[in-house]
């Protein structure tokens, strides 16, 4: 959980080069890519995916900013001369592929036939070379020199991106943002379905088919489908985060909000390792996965990421952590090939970027998922206080005891608490200094 920015493409920092290897469509939601696209209708056709390795060289040393026939030049200039880079040399040894299905597939996905060498396209997008490389790299692309390897689509990403800045949508380090957070969301997606999915269904139906001769019917008839299921889970998405973000108090909150994080690690993961096969062990980080997705997202909760043995998830309200927990400690318990389960949660302020959640009290739902014994949930004093505010958890048993009998007395239903906390003895953690645990349980229902 690093709030690391630095550029993922190879190369210089300059603009001389412009990024790869494309995972999958960065910038594409819908269409095909080609030509007379228009620019304010709807998402980008597909940006540089396909395409094997890419890269923007400047023509020669010390040439100026470009600018094009899109009407940009405010993006390029202001690009040029608010990040000045000096240009490097860079040995271009990424290619783009010229394997025949390679290429048939590439236009299949892109919808558009190879035109452009990164030069052409950044001077058609109207774009400045500096901003261009920025772009890509931002989005993960490796570096091919001066090879024709870009479409009409890559032209309108660029277009896109360089005429939301100049319209002043977005500052030109948030356009780097969107690219970069696309790139990086839509890669992983991409090579899921590759590794785990079209893997599976491209095994040749007859003998003597190979699999490269069931790749292009079968994709064919996918993309469309999954690219319309994308927009649309993109779109549910993205309504379900603008409203958490304007239901917000104040602006800073909107930015820095008070949130309950929690961290559900494997225990013994790591001897696991060393005794199962690797399919094995790859089923069995699967069914993990699978099965917390879909507890914190049934129970309101959100997933920020999964790490293997270890996944992260965010709740507006303690309640809500608190269930997804100790139901994810229960789906474990019931599970014979699962092994135990530890879950750590903190409450307090967390800033959020890029989808991922940073701050203390990250780390400190982290430390303390570290030292909580297995089968159990341990949280930290803020989340135990904010449980007790909001009456999900007794101040005390005794109490609790004592306003259960005078209610039974009074003929009158019990508080509903929902969960106990019992005080741990207070240790050093890492970093942060002596913390007080609390050791969370359900409680049980009279």
């Amino acid at each position: 959980m690093t709030g690391d920015d630095t550029t993922s493409g190879a190369g210089a920092p300059g603009g001389s080069v412009m990024p790869s290897d494309p995972p999958a469509a960065p910038l594409a939601a819908a269409g095909n890519g080609g030509s007379g696209a228009s620019g304010a209708a709807r998402p980008a056709d597909s940006g540089p995916a396909g395409v094997s390795r890419f890269s923007i060289s400047s023509p020669s040393a010390g040439s100026p900013a470009v600018s094009g026939s899109s009407g940009s030049s405010g993006a390029s200039g202001s690009s040029g001369s608010v990040h000045p880079h000096p240009h490097h040399a860079v040995d271009h040894t990424a290619e783009p592929t010229d394997d025949p299905l390679a290429i048939r597939l590439e236009q299949l996905i892109l919808g558009a036939d190879r035109r452009y060498t990164p030069f052409q396209a950044a001077r058609t997008a109207g774009v400045s070379m500096e901003l261009a490389s920025r772009f890509w790299r931002a989005m993960g692309f490796a570096d091919i020199g001066q090879a024709k390897a870009l479409t009409e689509a890559d032209v309108l990403a660029l277009r896109r991106l360089a005429g939301l800045v100049e319209a002043g949508l977005l500052s030109e380090p948030m356009a780097i943002q969107v690219a970069r957070s696309t790139g990086q969301t839509t890669a992983r997606l991409a090579e899921w379905q590759i590794d785990s999915f079209l893997e599976g269904l491209t095994e040749p139906p007859e003998p003597g088919m190979t699999r490269t001769e069931v790749t292009y019917p079968l994709i064919e008839l996918l993309l469309p489908e999954l690219e319309e299921f994308l927009v649309y889970v993109w779109r549910r998405q993205l309504a379900a985060a603008t409203g958490r973000v304007v239901q917000a108090a104040d602006d800073e909150e909107m930015v820095d909000r008070r949130l309950a994080v929690g961290f559900a690690d494997l225990v013994g993961f790591t001897r696991l390792t060393r005794r199962l096969e690797e399919e094995e062990l790859g089923e069995l980080v699967e069914s993990f996965e699978t099965t917390a997705a879909d507890l914190v997202a049934a129970h309101g909760g959100r997933l920020i990421k999964t790490l293997g043995d270890e996944v992260l998830y965010a709740a507006d309200d303690a309640g809500t952590a608190s269930e997804i927990a100790l139901r994810l400690i229960d789906a474990m318990n019931n599970d014979d090939m699962m092994p135990a389960l530890r879950v750590g949660i903190a409450f307090g302020t967390v800033t959020t970027r890029m989808g991922d959640v940073f701050g203390t009290t990250v780390n400190l739902a982290s430390r303390l998922t570290s030292i909580a014994p297995k089968d159990a949930v341990l949280v930290d004093g803020a989340f135990a206080e904010e449980l007790i505010r909001t009456g999900d958890a007794p101040q005390s048993e005794t109490r609790a005891a004592e306003e259960a009998a005078a209610a039974e007395k009074e003929g009158e239903a019990p508080a509903p608490y929902r969960f106990a906390l019992q005080p741990m003895w207070q240790r050093p953690v890492r970093g942060l200094g002596v913390v007080e645990p609390w050791l969370l349980a359900r409680r049980p229902q009279r």
